[in-house]
This record gives structure tokens, C-alpha cells and sequence, in this order.
């Protein structure tokens, strides 16, 4: 049973094939500058080299296309013809309050996520784009959503309504919803087997930091509060959104420099967070080089993100009661240790004491490590995600009519057993 994985941002697709047989990737890529031309392909085969192709995609139904193409290639392809693909899973950012799990997709399910978009307009439509497009392609398979927000729908009433008038809720269904919900789900299950407990007697805070960013307050094994909130902008520090600000900050930007509403939320989406403290960048790599070089707003930026994070880990230890551990993950998380160091610096009065040496030589995007000491009270672990691994048992399940919830559906990556691949 080979699974297709889609996840389509707005000028992206990614994909992976996976052998559910033989849990091996068969193939991954991801097809960038969907929509805005000079568009190309980058697809990765394990045991081959690379191959990259210059194709234009002026819509992601093209971008589908090629991925096709690229998979039943006789050179460069992995599978004779489509027919071997049983099933595709998507990505889908936001389910609104209706989905609480993954589901198949059909003309209502589709139609329910396309009166959710204006929650997330700029994630949703590509999404709905990647299903219809795929549906054209593969019209014979099952078609499967997983939802972002789905996992931090156990979260209780007073930690996602917003102190605003009731009725916008009511109405327009304004609410802390939550994002990066796979990859919470992911490094959470494999902190409880680090942990060698159950998951529903853990208490974690999950931290997910690439250009996006979230952080999780997990209590017996269950989201209970989270970062972002009714779009993915609030919260964190981010690459190029500005996370939690004074509401009224817009309202006076607007009147003084003369900005529309679609143009002042354009600057907090895209102008603001790293990008917008640096001037010039959003890869913390370049922040931390330019720091280094002597950066004044580098260096503000990275003592800006680290305090951020370090505020957001002391209030979830608070709503959470105590934790077990701290997981950083995605591609920050995993591979900046100094981002890391300096958010957890100090906190050694709530149980972390961090092994700098350790920390500072965890760099992977494949390893469990965890980065303080043995006595550590609290453990803090570097966890690669996999979100679509998650996507693909998800898809497994709902075939097979074992999928349930996910505290009592038994994903692999939650045993003592798994090996990641």
C-alpha cells in the first residue's frame, strides 16, 4: 500500500510517497514558486541523487501534474503508474470547530472546509486547490484531510474564547483554534516513550520554531492551550509574522501611515517578526551571523525570540500545572542551539538545567536527543518531527476503519519500539 502525502502551501506543494509495507519513504519533494513563476521541481529518491527540473506551474492543478509526472517517470520515477497509489492524505490548515480528527474527503467535507477559509485565507485556499487538483488527477482513490487545528480541539472553553464580545464567536466563530497540530501530536507521543511513560500521565510543552512558529501546553496528554490563535499570526515570534502585540498597534499604523486593512495585515503576515527587526532577514542563520558580526538589530532579534520563548514556557508550566519536559522541534528548534540556550537560560529554579555542551552540539534533523543533564527534574528533548508520517497513518487507519481519537489510536511512533526512518 503505497500513500501519497500533499501538504500545498500558496506558492508550494510538498509531497512524499510512503511504502506502508515495508514503512519505508519511497519518495519526497516539493515542487516551489507555485503561481508566481519560474517554478521548479526538487524530488529526493533514497539511495539516488537529486533531481531538480525547471517547470512552470501557474496552478497548483500543474504542480500536481508534474509531481505525477515526476513519480511514473522511467528514469527518475519510483512507481509504473498511479493505480499502485492507494490513497492520498492532505494537509488542510484549518478545520474550523466541525473536525476534531482526520476524514475523508467528500463533497461536504470539501465544501465545509471551503466555509472555513476565510479563517485562514491564506493557507485554506491552496489547500482546497491541492484537493481539487488531486481529485482530477487520482479521481479513483480516497482522498483524506488532516487538519492542523484538529489536535488542540481538546482545548477547554476559557483558553480558546477570546475576551471579546460573545457574539463574534457566535457569529463568526472568532476563537483560539491552533495550528501545527501533526507535528505537536508527533513530538509529544515520542516525548512520552523518551519520558517511558504514557502519554495521558505527561505533561509537555511542545515548541515547534521554523519560520512559523507555535508552542503547545500538553496536560495528561492533551492540548489544552496553544500559541497561535484564530489565524496563524498570533503568538510567537515568528520569521516574518509579528505574534502577540498590542491590539491597538494596527489601528494607530493605519491612521498614520494611511494603510488599508488588507495592507496592515500584509506587514504583521509578512513584513513583521524576524524580518521585520533585522531588516533584512527571517533564516536564523543569518540573523546569528550577522549577530556575530556585530549586528546590533541581529542581535536584538535573537534576544527578542529567545525571551519570547522562554515567557511562553514559564506560563504553560503554569496552566499545565508542573511539566515532565520541554520538546523543540522543525527546523529552528532542531538546529538552533543558541536560540535554544538562550531561551532556557535561567530557568534552572523550575527544574531545567541544561547541558550547554550537549545543547550546543545537537544539529540534526534526525536524531532524539535530549540536551540537559541526567538530574535534570524537567528533561528538554530536540525531537525531528514528522508530520507526514502522521498523515500517512491517519490515511492507514481511516482505509482500514481502526482510526479513533488520538489518545486512544495507537500510532507507532507512540511505542518503545519505533525506529525512525
Amino acid at each position: 500500500m503505497d500513500i501519497l502525502a500533499l501538504n500545498c502551501g500558496s506558492s508550494s506543494v510538498k509531497y512524499q510517497l510512503y511504502d506502508w509495507q515495508k514503512k519505508e519513504i519511497v519518495a519526497k519533494g516539493m515542487v516551489e514558486r507555485v503561481t508566481i513563476g519560474d517554478s521548479f521541481i526538487i524530488h529526493e529518491v533514497p539511495g539516488r541523487d537529486t533531481y531538480r527540473e525547471e517547470y512552470e506551474c501557474p496552478d497548483h492543478k500543474v504542480a500536481i501534474h508534474l509531481i505525477i509526472k515526476i513519480l511514473t517517470d522511467n528514469h527518475y520515477g519510483v512507481v509504473s503508474d498511479m493505480s499502485q497509489i492507494s490513497a492520498v492524505g492532505h494537509r488542510v490548515v484549518h478545520g474550523g470547530e466541525r473536525f476534531t480528527c482526520s476524514v475523508r474527503i467528500d463533497e461536504a467535507v470539501l465544501d465545509a472546509i471551503k466555509a472555513v477559509q476565510h479563517l485562514a485565507p491564506l493557507h485554506n485556499p491552496p489547500n482546497i486547490s491541492g484537493i481539487e487538483a488531486a481529485q482530477s488527477v487520482l479521481p479513483d482513490v480516497p482522498h483524506i484531510a488532516i487538519f492542523d487545528t484538529a489536535f488542540h480541539q481538546t482545548m477547554p472553553e476559557h483558553a480558546y474564547i477570546y475576551p471579546l464580545p460573545y457574539e463574534w464567536y457566535e457569529k463568526y466563530g472568532v476563537r483560539r483554534y491552533g495550528f501545527h497540530g501533526t507535528s505537536h501530536l508527533y513530538v509529544s507521543k515520542r516525548a512520552a516513550v523518551l519520558l517511558g511513560k504514557d502519554p495521558k500521565e505527561c505533561n509537555i510543552i511542545t515548541m515547534h520554531i521554523g519560520n512559523g512558529v507555535s508552542h503547545t501546553a500538553i496536560k495528561n496528554g492533551i492540548s489544552v492551550d496553544t500559541s497561535m490563535g484564530l489565524t496563524p499570526l498570533e503568538g510567537a515570534v515568528m520569521g516574518t509574522r509579528c505574534g502577540d502585540i498590542d491590539p491597538a498597534i494596527p489601528a494607530f499604523i493605519m491612521e498614520q501611515e494611511g494603510l488599508s486593512p488588507k495592507e496592515i495585515d500584509s506587514v504583521l503576515n509578512k513584513k513583521s517578526g524576524i524580518l521585520g527587526i533585522t531588516g533584512q532577514f527571517t533564516d536564523r542563520r543569518d540573523v546569528i551571523e550577522g549577530a556575530e558580526e556585530g549586528d546590533i538589530r541581529c542581535r536584538l532579534a535573537l534576544d527578542i525570540e529567545a525571551y519570547r520563548l522562554k515567557k511562553y514556557i514559564g506560563s504553560y508550566a503554569a496552566a499545565t500545572g508542573g511539566i515532565d519536559a520541554v520538546v523543540f522541534t522543525a527546523g529552528v528548534g532542531e538546529m538552533g542551539w543558541l536560540i535554544r540556550e538562550k531561551a532556557l537560560e535561567g530557568l534552572e529554579f523550575m527544574g531545567i538545567i541544561l547541558d550547554r555542551e550537549k545543547n550546543r552540539n545537537t544539529m540534526t534533523r534526525k536524531a532524539e536527543t535530549m540536551i540537559t543533564t541526567p538530574d535534570s527534574p524537567v528533561k528538554v528533548f530536540v525531537i525531528p518531527t514528522d508530520e507526514e508520517l502522521v498523515f500517512t497513518e491517519d490515511v492507514v487507519a481511516i482505509l482500514e476503519g481502526t482510526y479513533t481519537d488520538h489518545m486512544n489510536f495507537k500510532y507507532s511512533f507512540a511505542s518503545q519500539d519505533f525506529q525512525r526512518g
